[in-house]
């Protein structure tokens, strides 16, 4: 475990408002938007959650940033899942994961 210095932090948590077939139409723009996150270093992992009632994604920054772009999943901008921005501030991690940080 190491201690890093206070990272800003934010959980973005999907939750499906339609049926799966029409959240499935909006998938694959989903993951365009996901894989640009990451590449742009905002976003640092995304998962499904189980059972597939939404999603989960882990940001580093500050509320009001990582609200913005979760704001703008096409998700959120069909129409077919809300998202909640969870902060938090990063104090402890595993080696692995605070290299990351």
């Amino acid at each position: 475990m190491v201690s890093r210095p206070m990272q800003p932090m934010c959980l973005a948590m999907l939750t499906y408002v339609k049926p799966l077939d029409e959240v499935d139409v909006h998938r694959a723009a989903h993951v365009e938007w996901i894989k640009a996150a990451m590449e742009a270093g905002v976003m640092l992992l995304a998962g499904r959650r189980d059972p597939p009632t939404g999603g989960v994604l882990l940001f580093r920054g500050e509320a009001d940033a990582v609200a913005k772009v979760a704001d703008t999943d096409p998700f959120v901008v069909n129409g077919v899942a809300t998202v909640e921005v969870v902060a938090f501030t990063a104090t402890l991690a595993t080696e692995a994961v605070g290299a990351l940080l």
